[in-house]
């Protein structure tokens, strides 16, 4: 499983730099070096056709295509064609453009895939998450717990009268709750508790969180395709929302790197095929998404200069995006530690 989930987080990489490296190549630009992670190569092989170097390197932040005349640093022949300040701003745009809207894709196609051969998971059944201490049901209801029925009566997550609902009816009295248990089916007895909402109204309680468990529904082709192109734009809003929170305090950060990720995928995969592909999914629109915000370094702060000069017919000054672009890589960097360093504090603990 080790080497799937590394295989995974390659993947990601792999496909973010590969939108990068084949615009560039369909755009005539000259292509020095593509690498897997940053840092001295430790594997590498030169293309005797196209002149590049694929290199596996050693710090597996990501990864990188060196286009001629792309590092802020560099000098190059005004007069150089295949150098990528030489040639249209259009096509500089697709080429860093192209690293992003590729990991889309890529979430696009896995979610093609595993809807059209698995089906959808839709919420279908109540299932417990955290049982609350002080009341009934503690002790008697575990988490991960599926709630069948309440009185005889079938409960469903997505149809029917709410498990809230139901629990309020009973006004206090003992409900009978037919559960699934790792296989097993068990009917257990709960006294709902009466306590008092904020306006000081009755409301009775089991004191248990709900999580909904899914039902995989199979799907037919066109409609995995519509799900599939539904999917990033989800994963989007909800991805952007947590973001949002987290700059302005309501949700917090749990930051994870190289390390973090192969974990997560780990996990994921030891649970089963279904469940890495997901994470996958879920990955490849984060990876993209982050490397559309605009800030300097990224994918994001190098399109909003390209659009400043698509919309002015001008280039702004070399030297403030280079010095714009240097600060980001030094902030990136002193992250990138941070995280490192918060990564291998959560592994060797």
């Amino acid at each position: 499983m080790i080497v799937l989930a590394i295989a995974a987080l390659g993947f990601l990489i792999v496909v973010h730099e590969g939108g990068h490296y084949f615009v560039a190549r369909w755009c005539k630009m000259r292509i020095e070096r593509f690498s897997i992670g940053f840092g001295p190569g430790l594997i590498k092989k030169t293309s005797k056709k196209t002149g590049t170097t694929f290199q596996l390197a050693p710090i597996p932040f990501g990864g990188f295509v060196e286009i001629r005349g792309m590092n802020i640093a560099e000098e190059i022949d005004p007069d150089d064609p295949y150098a990528y300040p030489n040639r249209p701003v259009w096509q500089r745009f697709l080429t860093i453009f192209a690293g992003p809207a590729t990991n889309y894709l890529s979430a696009i196609v896995l979610a093609m895939a595993l809807f059209t051969c698995h089906g959808v998971d839709v919420p279908h059944w109540y299932g417990v998450g955290k049982v609350m201490p002080d009341y009934d049901a503690h002790g008697k209801l575990l988490p991960d717990d599926r709630i069948l029925e309440v009185d005889q009566v079938p409960l469903f997550y997505d149809s029917g009268p709410k498990l809230t609902d139901r629990i309020m009816a009973s006004k206090g009295a003992a409900m009978t709750l037919k559960i699934e248990r790792n296989g097993q089916k068990l009917d257990v007895q709960i006294k709902p508790r009466e306590e008092k909402d904020a306006a000081g109204k009755p409301v009775w309680r089991i004191g248990v969180q709900y999580k909904p468990q899914d039902l995989v529904v199979g799907v037919g082709v066109i409609d995995a395709a519509g799900l599939a192109l539904e999917y990033p734009v989800d994963q989007t809003r909800k991805i952007g929302k947590m973001l949002f929170g987290i700059v302005f305090g309501s949700e917090k950060a749990d930051p994870g790197g190289p390390i973090r990720m192969v974990e997560e995928f780990y996990y994921a995969f030891s649970s089963g095929i279904v469940p890495g592909i997901e994470l996958l999914m879920v990955l490849s629109v984060y990876l993209g998404l982050f490397n559309l915000l605009p800030i300097p370094a990224l994918d994001g702060g190098r399109l909003v200069f390209l659009v400043y000069e698509m919309v002015t017919r001008r280039r702004a000054n070399p030297k403030i995006e280079t010095m714009v672009h240097m600060a980001g890589i030094m902030a990136l960097g002193v992250v990138m530690l941070v995280v490192l360093f918060i990564d291998l504090r959560r592994f060797f603990t």
